[in-house]
């Protein structure tokens, strides 16, 4: 029998700017978030009244109206590193709330991504330039660099490398880009191991607009290592909206093989986010088009269980630890959410 989840707003912080990324502090309900008016906040959503609290980093700082797309905990979570689409990477003290290094040109374009590996001494970072850089977690000295995706498209416009994850023990890391090629890469070793191919995310539009959408925005690896999930979109129509529905692809990575292929046909957007349970109880992607979704996947049965609205266009969240809150960010606001299983 599959199983039914239910998941239920419990409260809502709006605010006027949107909020790209967040990292949670571990075992409360505290979160740093990252925004587009290129501040970082810091916000206890546990509280009655939560308020925002700019962090203040004096003249290191990243570019007011820069987005703030990469957040992430490192160094026993003694450090909190940031990345924007001002190409800077910021390293700040997690108690102090100071920066204590920058990289002011880490990358050449835009950052898409920041993320720590599970035992927070190394991060990653990826960006427009088509590169993922490793970064120590606790000095922020650079580690080395992963290259592996085209830099343009088959019809000559610059590509985005948009997203990566490691799996549980640090040991891989995944990146994905626009044209839907994911590498999986041995860490250690800074090699390629294979690479999937997740193409059917991307759309090219060449009469109306000679224009095109997509790509894997988000990837998870399962707790045991053994899958990983790719979101994204399906293909769209008229690329000036999101009109198509919210599109999952499932790998058994080290085989190379395709385990499922999940486009909803009541949800339409893009797939900005994704989760496992920590036990494998399902997989959670969250997104949106004008509003914003969430949709739970059961593993055993690889078909949607559950989806509905959340509270507004989702851009990231984090799942605590007992996998029965998520905490988003997106447009106009944070909220924080319960997931029931029936």
């Amino acid at each position: 029998m599959a199983a039914s989840f239910t998941i239920k707003e419990e409260k809502k912080l709006s605010r006027q700017d949107i909020h790209f990324s967040l990292a949670r502090v571990p075992g409360t309900s505290q979160v740093f978030s990252g925004s587009s008016d290129g501040g970082i906040y810091f916000t206890d959503l546990a509280v009655e009244k939560p308020e925002p609290i700019a962090l203040d980093g004096g003249e290191v700082r990243h570019r007011p109206g820069g987005y703030v797309t990469g957040l992430a905990l490192a160094a026993d979570h003694s450090r909190l590193v940031s990345g924007s689409y001002d190409k800077q990477l910021i390293w700040w003290d997690v108690a102090s709330r100071k920066p204590v290094h920058a990289v002011a040109t880490a990358h050449a374009k835009w950052i898409r991504k920041v993320v720590a590996a599970p035992d927070g001494k190394l991060v990653a970072s990826v960006a427009d330039d088509m590169i993922c850089r490793l970064w120590d977690g606790l000095s922020g000295k650079p580690l080395g660099e992963l290259q592996g995706h085209d830099a343009e498209t088959p019809h000559q416009y610059p590509s985005m490398l948009f997203t990566c994850a490691f799996n549980a023990d640090g040991s891989r890391l995944a990146t994905a880009d626009k044209m839907g090629r994911i590498v999986i890469w041995d860490v250690a070793a800074r090699k390629a191991i294979t690479t999937l191919d997740a193409s059917c995310m991307y759309t090219w539009d060449p009469k109306q607009r000679r224009h095109s959408i997509g790509g894997v925005r988000a990837l998870a690896f399962s707790p045991d290592g053994r899958q990983l999930a790719a979101g994204g979109i399906g293909q769209i129509g008229n690329i000036d909206h999101l009109g198509a529905g919210a599109r999952f692809r499932l790998f058994d990575w080290e085989k190379g093989e395709t385990l499922a292929e999940i486009e909803s046909s009541a949800t339409k957007g893009i797939v900005q986010c994704l989760a496992f349970h920590p036990q494998g109880q399902w997989l959670l992607g969250c997104g949106g088009d004008n509003a914003g979704f969430a949709i739970l996947i059961d593993p055993a049965t690889r078909k949607i269980a559950y989806e509905g609205k959340a509270p507004f266009h989702v851009h990231d969240f984090v799942v605590n630890e007992a996998a029965d809150r998520v905490i988003v960010a997106g447009h106009n606001g944070l909220a924080v959410t319960s997931i029931s299983m029936g």
